[in-house]
């Protein structure tokens, strides 16, 4: 009797333990994994269950598209605001391990909701603590933690030199690890782009070297959310002007019946002109100059030219005389000025 004692004993606590471990939810799995899976940086104070008060503030300072904070819209189990790699390694892991997926937030805009919403089971790792430039002029390259916008990587580039560039996008509130685009001198980021650090669905932290150029090339096709949680990028820069040139030409369809020409004739031309030179258009409803009543379409001509505004002058008439340019729409200025002008800033708008 005193042997059956202990036996009945020992197999009651493991059904106990057992029934009380298949009864735990996905969150609570996930939450006690990465606990044990964040040492020896601990990550109790940047976890943020959905219904901590931490989570609502967080969810709501980072939510930029406020749609989607509706009460009926999806919210994540959990916010995770990684401070260090080991984070983002137990995130990883301890996510896959219980079948919840991740939506990672690098820190600018996302007006569509792709980084913090989902139709299944979800957590938010939010890379914004990764907000680091370290600039190296000698060697013409910087890296780039995942959490900074391109317009903090071109602020703290042209403090450092007023002839070094980076080609990305013309929004500078957009996220580093996100997003990077074409801008002039038919160059793409993505081509600027030399080395990556990353976390895989393994939680390994790899390299260009370690992850193989397949997966190199994989992660520089919109961000590394598929293939990788992304730490940071190495890029390289390209040499600009000291001074660059802008203008901003607009025609309105309900004056101007070439307007739509001019579009037409940009489309045939946009891809052909100097390599120094960059025509975008952008199109907008306002309101009728002859019948207020009535909307018509503003087309907006917008350029940058890497050089001196006689030069770009020349170029434009050359190439696009129908668009009309003249020496008093030309504007020099420095690289970094442009990169607010091209957002709409006022013309001496301080960049810092």
């Amino acid at each position: 009797m005193s042997t059956i004692t202990p036996l009945w004993f020992l197999l009651t606590t493991l059904t106990f333990l057992l029934s009380a471990t298949s009864d735990s939810s996905p969150l609570e799995n996930f939450l006690q994994c990465l606990s044990n899976h964040s040492r020896p940086f601990n990550i109790k104070s940047h976890l943020h269950p959905k219904k901590s008060l931490t989570f609502i503030y967080i969810a709501q300072t980072h939510t930029h598209n406020h749609r989607f904070y509706a009460p009926t819209a999806p919210k994540p189990l959990a916010i995770v605001t990684a401070l260090d790699e080991s984070h983002v390694q137990g995130t990883v892991v301890c996510a896959k391990s219980n079948g919840i997926q991740i939506r990672i937030r690098s820190g600018g805009h996302d007006c569509e909701g792709l980084s913090y919403v989902s139709d299944v089971p979800f957590v938010v790792l939010d890379m914004f603590h990764f907000g680091s430039v370290d600039v190296d002029i000698e060697n013409g390259t910087e890296w780039v933690e995942t959490g900074a916008t391109i317009g903090e990587v071109y602020y703290h580039t042209a403090e450092r030199s007023g002839v070094h560039a980076f080609p990305g996008g013309v929004c500078p509130t957009v996220g580093a690890g996100g997003h990077f685009l074409v801008v002039a001198m038919e160059i793409s980021c993505v081509d600027n782009i030399i080395d990556a650090r990353l976390v895989d669905v393994n939680g390994n932290i790899l390299d260009r070297k370690s992850m193989g150029e397949d997966q190199f090339w994989a992660i520089r096709g919109g961000g590394g959310g598929s293939f990788g949680v992304i730490h940071s990028w190495k890029i390289k820069f390209v040499f600009v002007t000291p001074k660059v040139t802008v203008f901003k030409v607009m025609r309105n369809l309900e004056l101007e019946d070439g307007a739509k020409g001019l579009v037409y004739k940009w489309q045939l031309i946009a891809t052909k002109l100097h390599e120094d030179l960059f025509i975008r258009v952008m199109h907008d409803v306002v309101d009728g100059t002859q019948n207020a009543n009535k909307k018509t379409i503003q087309v907006t001509f917008i350029g940058l030219f890497l050089g001196q505004g006689d030069q770009m002058l020349s170029l434009v008439n050359e190439s696009f005389p129908e668009l009309g340019l003249e020496q008093s729409d030309c504007i020099e200025m420095p690289w970094i000025n442009s990169t607010l002008y091209w957002f709409n800033y006022p013309i001496g708008t301080p960049i810092a």
